[in-house]
């Protein structure tokens, strides 16, 4: 195994606090920690998730805080769900990155191959088979995140147009990642009808900022705010004033064009990347993947959430984008 880069032996604080979501737990939906409210009004099926990952709890505190509001929707329907729980409840402070999922990623499973697959079980499969009946029926689904390293927050649009198009919509925050997804698998918000360009489905993903700084909650629930009251769910009178942050003066898109996959775990940077540091000559060197060089692609390259933290064979370590 090879010297781990900086970035591995630096642990961020962790400053927010997780809250108890047992009182949440019933949900209403027959799932649970799933809650659906229908207005009775014609409108779209509106979704905020959290806990994709369980050590990412910025979508937590943010769903929690409108489950406490009691916040209805006006127009369609609103589900708050908490997703990988059981990873949540694992968390702990001492190894606060082990609590991102139970058996495998809770994001790379969503496929209808996989999750019809009865032979194959986890934790996280159980999870999503349950959760899948309501995430069918969703036409706007906003899947909140956060990320290892503290990087400025990002918005995951996928890779068509429709993702795009949304996330300039929403307007913050000010940089769009536009991207195929990962090798492993499958991300919540590329399932199917929101990764199908014939489909009036559309998803996004933010990364709100690193997992445990006051901050992602802010961007956490400045985007939940926007994108209710953009899919036409809520009026901006309907949320807290200081829910919403100032807009960016500018967007900008990235396209990733290929992701640096780990080989074994003999991968380390060139330096303690965190994100968005961009290159202007091809073949810069940014690490080695069993000793042998990654290279910059082309002028003006853009690391992508670099991280080792959850570093082994097959995983996504970085990924290379260009901007639009």
């Amino acid at each position: 195994m090879t010297t781990p880069s900086p970035q591995q032996d630096h642990a961020y604080p962790v400053d927010v606090e997780f809250p108890d979501l047992s009182p949440y737990a019933a949900g209403n939906t027959g799932i649970p920690y799933v809650y659906t409210f229908d207005s009775g009004v014609d409108g779209p099926h509106v979704m905020i998730n959290a806990l994709t990952h369980g050590n990412e709890v910025c979508g937590a505190i943010a769903v929690k805080a409108l489950l406490d509001l009691g916040v209805k929707p006006r127009r369609g329907k609103l589900t708050l769900g908490f997703s990988n729980v059981d990873a949540y409840l694992s968390f702990d402070a001492a190894k606060p990155d082990a609590s991102r999922f139970v058996d495998q990623d809770f994001n790379r499973v969503w496929t209808a191959a996989k999750l019809d697959d009865a032979s194959v079980d986890s934790s996280e499969l159980r999870r999503a088979r349950a959760l899948r009946p309501v995430i069918d029926t969703v036409d706007f689904l906003l899947d909140l995140h956060s990320m290892h390293e503290r990087s400025a927050p990002l918005i995951v649009s996928g890779p068509l147009d429709k993702g795009i198009e949304l996330a300039r919509a929403l307007g913050a925050p000010g940089t769009v990642i536009s991207d195929e997804g990962h090798p492993e698998g499958r991300r919540m918000r590329d399932y199917e009808g929101f990764g199908d360009p014939l489909s009036s489905r559309n998803a996004l993903l933010v990364e709100c900022g690193q997992h445990w700084e006051p901050s992602a909650v802010v961007v956490a629930k400045d985007c939940t705010a926007r994108f209710l009251v953009l899919a036409g769910a809520l009026d901006v009178g309907d949320l807290p004033a200081d829910w919403f942050s100032p807009k960016p003066d500018a967007m900008r898109v990235i396209r990733v064009t290929q992701p640096v996959v780990a080989k074994s775990f003999d991968f380390r940077f060139a330096d303690a990347f965190t994100g968005l540091e961009t290159f202007a000559k091809a073949g810069t060197v940014i690490g080695w993947n069993e000793g042998e060089a990654v290279v910059t692609p082309y002028d003006n390259c853009v690391l992508v959430m670099p991280s080792l933290r959850q570093l082994r064979p097959g995983v996504t370590v970085v990924r290379l984008g260009q901007l639009l």
